[in-house]
């Protein structure tokens, strides 16, 4: 089985703000990164997508520009929570606070939020799900870079500790084999 992640494009955030599960938009111009994207695609496919706007923009592009099996949206694509650090720039988030998690962000929470462990745990649950269900067909998922960074631990093995060495850049499609 062919995947294809899919990380949606640029946001409207600045650089520096923590936006996880913030709902925000899509940076203009996107429309010709978001035809280069599907030129990487197959034509027939199996879609799913984070709900987050930045992603379902995308999804609903890719549904329009191929031949499309299926279409699901799906919670537990959604990036990580990070609580109350949402919309606050990484530098205005209380160094007591922000420094155990830098130091193990795989097993301690953002302040009201979930660990990377939480992510992987909900993203494998969906990994593995999309896996048994679908074993001859080829997948595009649209998501964050935290999901894709968890999926490609699940697939490759990598610690969780070492996720960011998985780059993932703002509209990259990475292509796996399950």
């Amino acid at each position: 089985m062919e995947i294809y992640l899919v990380r949606h494009t640029e946001t409207i955030c600045e650089k520096g703000i923590c936006y996880g599960q913030s709902d925000v938009g899509l940076r203009e111009p996107f429309k010709s990164i978001f035809e280069n994207i599907v030129l990487q695609l197959p034509s027939e496919i199996i879609l799913f997508s984070s709900p987050l706007k930045r992603c379902v923009m995308l999804a609903n592009y890719i549904q329009n520009k191929t031949k499309t099996i299926s279409f699901e949206i799906d919670d537990r694509l959604m990036e990580m929570n990070f609580g109350d650090w949402e919309m606050k720039n990484w530098n205005d988030i209380a160094p007591d606070q922000l420094n155990p998690w830098m130091e193990d962000f795989v097993n301690l929470p953002a302040s009201n939020g979930e660990s990377f462990i939480k992510l992987h745990e909900r993203v494998g649950n969906f990994f593995s799900h999309l896996i048994s269900k679908n074993s001859a067909k080829t997948i595009v998922i649209v998501a964050h870079a935290g999901v894709i960074r968890s999926i490609l631990c699940h697939h490759t093995l990598l610690p969780l500790k070492d996720a960011f060495n998985n780059k993932v850049d703002f509209g990259q499609v990475i292509k796996i084999e399950a």
